[in-house]
């Protein structure tokens, strides 16, 4: 096994932990609630969770990279955390994604577990029942994961 192969893996594992830690953990109710939104304001707390987002994939990243003595560039840790967290931010705008989301055919799918879906979550009542498990939320996180591959090679290999 190569010291890049050996490194892509340690680096993808630790942004995923990280990932998962800062998109669910680390982010403010304000900041998940305000992101997608047109204005400033939401602009301003898309940025604030990007930024805590990628100060904790660089604290879990930091002693991984120092305990397995792994080969990291500057360059391509500097370059692979700013490339995620642009894409990131992009998709966390909410409408960019909802838009390729509705391009690839995954309008409906984007729609699942929400009012506007036609098969969605009903309570014994039969009005809509709040779900966390949205095809919103499952594209959001694909997404995300694609990008941690991509910013883990990145990392790996500069």
């Amino acid at each position: 096994m190569s010291d890049a192969t050996a490194s892509f893996a340690a680096v993808f594992i630790a942004l995923y932990v990280a990932h998962s830690v800062g998109d669910h953990w680390i982010q403010t109710t304000h900041q998940a609630a305000a992101k997608g939104s047109s204005t400033w304001a939401g602009r301003l707390a898309c940025g604030r969770h990007v930024l805590t987002l990628t100060l904790t994939k660089a604290a879990v990243l930091a002693p991984v990279a120092l305990l397995l003595h792994l080969p990291l560039s500057a360059a391509g840790l500097g370059a692979g955390l700013v490339l995620d967290a642009i894409s990131h931010y992009w998709a966390d705008r909410r409408t960019p994604l909802a838009k390729l989301a509705m391009a690839c055919g995954k309008g409906e799918f984007y729609r699942l577990g929400t009012p506007t879906h036609p098969d969605h979550p009903v309570t014994s009542a039969g009005n809509f029942a709040p779900t966390l498990g949205t095809g919103a939320y499952a594209l959001d996180q694909s997404w995300h994961l694609l990008w941690l591959g991509i910013a883990a090679m990145v990392i790996a290999t500069v």
